[in-house]
């Protein structure tokens, strides 16, 4: 039987994780824990706006993907955990998420309203699955 190797990985420029890895791969898919909207000093960006927090965990999630070698094209799969979900949010979201995502080519995507996130600042976080090409 062989065995596969997983790798666990921090990649810079993401805050320092307490407790978990940033990312994981297996192969040729990378698991992305949910990222929040911390700067890379662990500060959270954009308290009280949701727009300016979806960029930025958008922004540590292209960081991530970048670390093995992929990028959103090679998303399958996204789960987003948003405090205080309304029709509002969602669209605010969708609205940053296109500067990140192909239009034609979205993945695979669960969006669920959560009671609250590691800290009470936080409005957003989102975990990712890719292929790493």
């Amino acid at each position: 039987m062989m065995t596969k190797s997983i790798q666990y990985m921090n990649p810079h420029p993401l805050a320092k994780p307490n407790g978990f890895s940033h990312l994981t791969t297996l192969d040729s898919i990378a698991f992305i824990s949910g990222q929040v909207a911390y700067d890379a000093d662990g500060r959270i960006v954009g308290e009280g706006d949701l727009a300016k927090q979806t960029r930025q965990v958008l922004t540590n999630l292209q960081h991530a993907l970048t670390a093995v070698g992929s990028d959103f094209s090679h998303v399958l799969k996204m789960n987003f955990y948003v405090r205080n979900i309304s029709e509002a949010a969602v669209a605010q979201i969708r609205e940053v998420r296109k500067d990140f995502l192909i239009e034609s080519a979205l993945p695979a995507s669960t969006m669920v309203g959560v009671a609250g996130l590691a800290k009470e600042a936080l409005l957003l976080e989102v975990e990712v699955y890719a292929l790493i090409p």
